[in-house]
């Protein structure tokens, strides 16, 4: 790429990347001590599992308002303020000894994550609009990475010190995201004060080139190119939009959703899925890590993918196909191919990434990109967060997983049917227009 492509939005893409970095450590990092948490804050199941509960709630939350807060601040305020309550949730926490406070503070904790979920879309949109598979596929991956490493370290950071340190140092993470949205809101001089999708961001970003036009043009059936070098037209207007009314926002929804739906229930069950099958719980939490890990590549792979293709929905397909056929693979599993399920079921994760880089494929403007973000994000973890306690119910009602597998792919089929709808080559802005 031509140098000329990056001037200017280096520190923009390292603000993106740090804050993906952040928005699952606060998620990760408690689940492993929770038994040492135990000993000064007092836990019982119940308040475990709410506190197992409270990500995909907040998201939900905070996925629902953060749109509306945009209306109101800029993009990359919202991106400190978030950084900021999140920092005083995680270093609150690790240090109380009260279970009502602990429980309080990690929903602050997770409500700044909430909204950087439904600001990096946008951000992306904002400022990388000749560039969103790539720069998506990058925060993606970093997103996985997020997910995995937290639970690797916390365990020997708390032997090393103590759990309120393993806990605590994680807001290090989100102090160093925040700086360099900081960055750009002084270089903006009016920061906050200016219009979100104002084409005056000149302090941000070089007047797009010839070049730049050439490679958005690769993609102009599905995502017209701004006019802007952010992505965000100059005309914008200031009136809310409605994405309830377009059906490629319901598709979007129901494949996000019932994506996480069966990603969070494998988070949550899995392990117990394979003890079941025969291993070991070294082996159940090895398979997770698994699970977790084939998650990375494809979040690098798909995005890419997705902006190269006029529907995407193949890929959307393959994700399906590929969770269900692990499941009913994993019900008569032997111990020795648990493996080889696992690895099928981390490729169903396809889904995810393309619902996120269809955040931006689908929309023409930096608005329609925030609206969609938080219809998306806040309505489908309002779903994903049911598919834990629902598998729980009926494992526990009929003593088997096979009435859980049946439920998670009655789940995979509106991922299929949102995915046909919101991998077709229609705009939102276009949908939303319509009498």
């Amino acid at each position: 790429m031509e140098w000329t492509r990056w001037r200017g939005r280096l520190l923009a893409l390292a603000g993106i990347m740090l804050l993906a970095f952040t928005l699952r450590v606060a998620v990760t990092d408690v689940t492993p001590l929770v038994s040492a948490i135990a000993r000064d804050v007092p836990l019982n199941a119940t308040t475990t599992g709410l506190l197992g509960m409270l990500p995909p709630i907040a998201f939900a939350v905070f996925g629902v308002l953060t749109p509306a807060a945009l209306r109101r601040i800029s993009g990359e305020w919202l991106a400190v303020l978030a950084m900021a309550v999140s920092i005083v949730g995680q270093v609150g926490r690790a240090l109380t000894s009260d279970t009502g406070v602990f429980l309080a503070l990690s929903v602050l904790a997770v409500a700044g994550l909430g909204v950087g979920n439904v600001l990096l879309p946008p951000l992306v949109k904002k400022y990388f609009p000749d560039a969103i598979g790539s720069v998506t596929a990058l925060y993606v991956t970093i997103l996985a990475l997020s997910t995995a490493v937290p639970p690797l370290v916390a365990v020997p950071l708390a032997e090393a010190t103590d759990w309120r340190v393993s806990t605590g140092a994680w807001a290090i993470a989100c102090l160093v995201a925040a700086l360099p949205w900081l960055g750009l809101v002084r270089s903006r001089g009016r920061g906050a004060r200016r219009p979100l999708g104002d084409a005056a961001d000149d302090a941000t970003g070089p007047q797009r080139t010839a070049s730049d036009q050439r490679a958005s043009d690769r993609t102009a059936s599905e995502r017209p190119a701004s006019g802007s070098e952010h992505g965000a037209d100059p005309a914008e207007p200031e009136v809310a939009l409605k994405p309830w009314r377009s059906p490629l926002a319901w598709g979007l929804v129901a494949m996000m959703g019932f994506t996480s739906f069966n990603t969070f229930s494998m988070f949550t069950w899995l392990p117990q899925i394979v003890l079941d099958a025969g291993l070991d719980r070294a082996g159940g939490g090895a398979m997770l890590s698994l699970f977790a890990f084939i998650g990375m590549p494809l979040s690098l792979i798909v995005p890419v993918l997705a902006a190269r293709l006029r529907n995407p929905y193949p890929l959307c397909l393959a994700g399906v196909i590929t969770y269900a056929v692990a499941y009913f693979g994993l019900l008569g599993s032997a111990p020795g191919t648990v493996w080889l399920w696992v690895c099928l079921l981390g490729v169903g994760q396809a889904s995810f990434p393309l619902a996120l880089v269809l955040i931006n494929l689908r929309t023409r403007t930096y608005r329609g990109a925030q609206a969609l973000s938080g219809f998306a994000q806040g309505l489908g973890y309002g779903f994903a967060c049911l598919g834990p306690l629902f598998v729980g119910i009926l494992h526990e009602a009929t003593g088997g997983w096979l009435a859980p597998v049946i439920l998670l792919c009655g789940g995979l089929v509106v991922v299929a049917v949102g995915g046909a709808v919101c991998c077709r080559p229609r705009m939102l802005e276009d949908q939303l227009a319509r009498p």
